[in-house]
């Protein structure tokens, strides 16, 4: 798998699209951190790592809904592997005029476009949730 945050991204649109409660992919460290954001600012209900085989763990995302529809309407990845993006503070771009979000890879951590503005911190655009 060359790109395994776009993998899991893919999953939970996957999932929003069948109506499903809850979807599993492989953990990682970056996609317990871009879980942690999405939880943060309200887009999944939670989400737990779980013992999936000897050694291999994977992730449980409960995917929310409010009134039918899923909260995640778009999410997509921004930076590839292929192509990096990188932005500084000054040139954080506002997803749908401020309504969606952009989750970064900071120095600090992995952090939402809110958070790095507060902190005066820019880093790498992982992907764009709206």
């Amino acid at each position: 798998m060359t790109d395994p945050l776009g993998d899991m991204l893919t999953r939970i649109r996957n999932g929003q699209q069948a109506r499903k409660a809850v979807v599993l992919s492989p953990a990682s460290n970056l996609r317990t951190n871009v879980l942690e954001v999405l939880k943060r600012e309200g887009y999944i209900r939670g989400f737990q790592k779980r013992e999936a085989k000897q050694g291999m763990a994977e992730l449980e995302i409960e995917l929310k809904y409010h009134e039918g529809q899923p909260v995640i309407r778009e999410i997509q990845r921004v930076s590839t592997p292929g192509r990096r993006v990188y932005s500084g503070i000054g040139e954080l771009p506002r997803v749908y005029n401020g309504l969606g979000i952009s989750i970064l890879s900071t120095p600090r951590g992995v952090l939402s476009d809110h958070e790095c503005r507060e902190q005066n911190v820019g880093g790498e655009i992982l992907c764009q949730v709206f």
